[in-house]
């Protein structure tokens, strides 16, 4: 097996909400990641998908510290993140990085390209002097394809494409370990997707990137990643390789998701079943009991609402559901 990098237990991310007036007291939290865990393999692509609002990018986000955890253990190679001071964060820093997924949003408009790559220098404190630091800003806009002649223009002035390539140049500036991609296809064009998520690939292989891939896209994810989690309502429901997710998906929530992603096979396209869910996804303010993906799915029973289910199985296909038992074999009636 190859060595872990990232290892998540237990993440939790609680967002306050507190009433309105002059006391602003405390009434509920917004359980936007409720419970998380996440292993990322030196050198591979984990690809972590589910609904917008379900906490994939708050989870990318906590495992960089970016946002604090209200609870769980990060750990980086070993380092255990959250018990880490300012300054020992900011040395590790350099080690892992984020693409966005809004280009333009992530952009200082005010300034140049050249100077957007070379701030993660300048904040760590590489690549020397003035020469040195616009030596290596050129080397990074060739290796994402752009022209380093053009360092000196500002982000409107490029395509979305073209500002993504300058973000993803920004992430690379510090030669880090690990980058969360955040849905960096999302903001993008169809003709574009590809270019973008062909040169991602590239990198890996060049620079022997690890990856927690962030979509929604289900067929670029498939594409792109080694390994896929699948995130319901701030959990994590299932977790297998690409094929066999692929193959052979045991939660009703991953079924459902693969049952809508299209199939360019129109005989195909037309006799396969699709799955329609019932309802809407719970409030994160007050999800259900037990599993919080009941009140939705076509297997609910008695078990369900009073016990949440644990991410069990076998050969590295992990399953939250109580229809399987701990191999990940389905106990209880047939699909």
């Amino acid at each position: 097996m190859p060595e872990p990098l990232v290892s998540v237990e237990g993440l939790k991310v609680h967002f306050p909400v507190r009433s309105s007036g002059i006391l602003r007291r405390h009434v509920a939290d917004v359980k936007a990641v409720d419970g998380v865990d996440l292993t990322v393999y030196r050198g591979e692509t984990l690809g972590l998908v589910g609904e917008s609002g379900c906490g994939k990018s708050t989870t990318g986000l906590a495992i960089l510290r970016l946002i604090e955890a209200t609870a769980g253990r990060i750990e980086f190679d070993g380092i255990d993140v959250r018990s880490l001071s300012k300054r020992d964060l900011r040395r590790l820093r350099r080690r892992m990085a984020m693409i966005f997924q809004d280009p333009m949003a992530s952009l200082d408009p005010r300034m140049s390209i050249g100077d957007i790559v070379a701030e993660p220098l300048v904040v760590h404190g590489l690549a020397g002097d003035r020469a040195g630091r616009r030596r290596r800003v050129g080397e990074l806009l060739e290796l994402v394809g752009l022209n380093p002649d053009h360092r000196n223009r500002y982000p409107h002035e490029f395509s979305g494409g073209q500002r993504q390539r300058v973000g993803i140049a920004r992430a690379l500036a510090t030669e880090p370990d690990f980058i969360v991609c955040d849905e960096p296809i999302a903001a993008l064009d169809v003709s574009i997707q590809a270019q973008v998520m062909n040169l991602l690939q590239d990198l890996q292989d060049e620079l022997g990137l690890t990856y927690l891939f962030i979509a929604h896209d289900l067929a670029a994810v498939q594409h792109f990643s080694d390994r896929i989690a699948v995130m319901y309502l701030g959990r994590i429901v299932e977790t297998a390789s690409r094929e066999e997710l692929y193959a052979s998906p045991k939660h009703p929530y991953t079924q459902a998701l693969l049952s809508a992603v299209p199939i360019p096979d129109p005989e195909v396209e037309r006799n396969r079943r699709r799955i329609l869910l019932e309802g809407d996804v719970p409030s994160p303010i007050d999800p259900p009991s037990g599993c919080n993906f009941r009140t939705r799915c076509p297997y609910a029973f008695e078990r369900c609402p009073v016990e949440d289910p644990a991410l069990e199985g076998a050969e590295g296909h992990l399953v939250a559901c109580h229809l399987y038992d701990e191999l990940g074999v389905r106990v209880r009636g047939e699909r």
